[in-house]
């Protein structure tokens, strides 16, 4: 990429900002409510299916979110077909199996820990690659950071189309990645219901912290 195109990109995307700013400064109470101040984690669902197009719709908004470097290193398995379940269920917690199995779709949230392979795609202007290769930890844990990130944004992106989830931690990830990742550079981080929440099944908000409990101004 030659100087002068990086320039032109750069003003492009600075316009693009300004652009959109101008249009919106913040969202409305309502929609921060509908995403995350008023939203709740679900796990119970209605026989209701989601389809390839939420799928992809979803992906295409997670995708935006930021992550050091552009590394992007998030990878996502949605498990729909009941052998698909079936197979995931030999990774979970009892308590969760049902949770699953009732779910429209489980998102395995995963990442690559070879994702700085791809930096010379998603990072184009400048080559990051020696800042990881042969660093096996530091691909770890920038891997496993960005996509808990990017599994956030999912999560959120969900939210905004008008889907319900429920995050799972319980279970194994060495079997999910024996069964799904087998002789790749994929590992499983987290578990994600996906579908309409069944809101028969919810119970009480649980308390959160106030600001003055874990945060500081320094």
């Amino acid at each position: 990429m030659t100087a002068t195109k990086l320039n032109d990109l750069r003003i492009e995307a600075q316009g693009d900002v300004t652009l959109l700013r101008s249009k919106i400064s913040n969202l409305t109470e309502e929609q921060l409510d509908f995403i995350l101040t008023g939203a709740r984690s679900h796990y119970a669902w209605q026989d209701k299916p989601v389809t390839d197009a939420q799928l992809h719709r979803i992906f295409d908004i997670t995708k935006m979110g930021p992550t050091s470097m552009n590394c992007c290193p998030a990878r996502f398995v949605f498990v729909r077909s009941v052998e698909g379940k079936k197979r995931l269920a030999a990774s979970l917690k009892p308590a969760n199996v049902p949770k699953v199995m009732s779910a429209p779709v489980t998102v395995i949230i995963a990442y690559d820990v070879n994702f700085w392979t791809e930096l010379p795609k998603l990072f184009p202007h400048e080559d990051r690659r020696p800042h990881f290769e042969g660093k096996p930890q530091h691909c770890e844990a920038t891997a496993f950071r960005n996509s808990t990130l990017q599994g956030a944004y999912f999560m959120i992106a969900a939210r905004a189309i008008g889907l319900d989830v429920g995050a799972i931690s319980g279970f194994d990830n060495s079997i999910v990645d024996e069964i799904f990742f087998k002789n790749t550079s994929v590992k499983s981080n987290f578990l994600c219901n996906l579908g309409y929440a069944d809101e028969t099944a919810l119970f009480q908000r649980l308390p959160r912290f106030d600001f003055s409990d874990v945060c500081k101004i320094v």
